[in-house]
């Protein structure tokens, strides 16, 4: 009874073996087609696009801001004090060179005139009487000199009396408009007190936009470089201007330096202090290389990372930008003019992938 058990057994195990046997290759096709499925095994050759760096001359621009100003500002004011009697002219009244624009009240100058002359004609007595006596050897010549002496002396001060009382109005010394009263009528101004801030136009070319730079924005300009400015009020028209003057010391107030650009208003007339944008052009053009900004891997500010094909590989090479514009990047450096940098599948890729171009 036990032989026959165990025989029953070992037949057992024998159809096992035999079963196991006959599933082996069954398993090893179905491991391969496994393998064959396999994204890793079939991802090995990466399929890429590339792009030659491109070189673009390019001329550099400062953009600035600024207020509208003219050539030649001023503080009209009275030589002398008094009371205002008139102003003749309005904030942001046009003026003629010439055009009396202001006066004093006369009462207290013409006072001071007709005893300067009372004085003058009283020397003039004097001197006669003195020469005559003089003649007549009654005067010593020293006495007849002192005499004449106290005429010139009267003669001067009517003549600068009368200076004075010329300079008791104010007139326009060039063409231009009233920017702001300062005093009013009836006020009492004291000698060289400001009555008018006045803008000097000439031609109506005399308008200037006054905008702040950095210091190396200051050194990259030019006198008489050209520019383009846009001001809000005329927002649908650009004016040409040119550098006129720059200034020589940093404004410490605005932390930066003044630079006047000239307009060239046409046949408008802006209000001083009208805000304006200025873009002043280049003198120096450089050539700057461009590439897609697919390119671009890791940037991180101004650093990034493209790929460049060497052969029939890729490496990894760090970039600097420069700037970017729609879907170019401008380059500082990093890379040269004959380079072919990889514009797709960048993220799958590393310096031991095998790729196959596909442009």
């Amino acid at each position: 009874m036990q032989r026959l058990l165990l025989k029953t057994k070992i037949k057992i195990m024998n159809k096992s073996i035999a079963l196991l046997l006959l599933a082996l290759p069954f398993f090893y096709a179905c491991n391969d087609e496994k393998k064959e499925a396999s994204p890793f095994e079939a991802s090995e050759v990466i399929a890429i696009k590339t792009a030659t760096v491109q070189s673009l001359s390019l001329t550099g621009s400062i953009n600035a801001s600024g207020l509208v100003t003219t050539e030649n500002a001023a503080n009209y004011a009275f030589k002398i004090g008094g009371v205002i009697s008139r102003i003749y002219v309005e904030e942001g009244q046009f003026f003629k060179k010439g055009q009396l624009l202001a006066s004093l009240n006369e009462t207290e100058i013409s006072a001071g005139l007709n005893q300067a002359d009372l004085n003058l004609k009283k020397y003039e007595r004097d001197y006669a009487r003195a020469y005559s006596l003089y003649k007549d050897s009654v005067y010593t010549l020293e006495q007849l000199q002192n005499t004449k002496t106290g005429l010139d002396i009267a003669k001067k001060q009517k003549d600068a009396v009368a200076f004075d009382a010329r300079y008791a109005k104010i007139y326009a010394t060039a063409d231009g408009f009233v920017a702001r009263k300062i005093a009013h009528e009836g006020e009492v101004a004291a000698p060289g007190s400001p009555i008018l801030a006045i803008n000097e136009t000439s031609q109506n070319n005399n308008y200037l936009l006054k905008v702040g730079l950095t210091d190396i924005e200051w050194a990259a300009v030019k006198m008489g470089q050209k520019a383009t400015v846009t001001l809000d009020g005329y927002p649908d028209k650009k004016f040409n201007a040119t550098i006129f003057r720059k200034s020589q010391a940093a404004d410490v107030a605005l932390g930066s330096f003044q630079v006047e650009m000239k307009l060239n208003m046409n046949n408008s007339k802006p209000a001083v202090g009208m805000f304006g944008k200025a873009t002043i052009q280049g003198q120096d053009t450089d050539d700057v290389l461009t590439i897609p900004y697919d390119a671009l891997l890791e940037a991180d500010g101004n650093n990034a990372f493209v790929f460049v094909l060497k052969g029939n590989k890729v490496k990894k090479q760090p970039v600097t930008i420069q700037k970017f514009e729609n879907d170019k990047v401008y380059l500082k450096d990093g890379l040269q003019k004959t380079d072919v940098i990889v514009t797709s599948n960048s993220a799958y890729l590393n310096e031991q992938s095998k790729i196959k171009i596909i442009n």
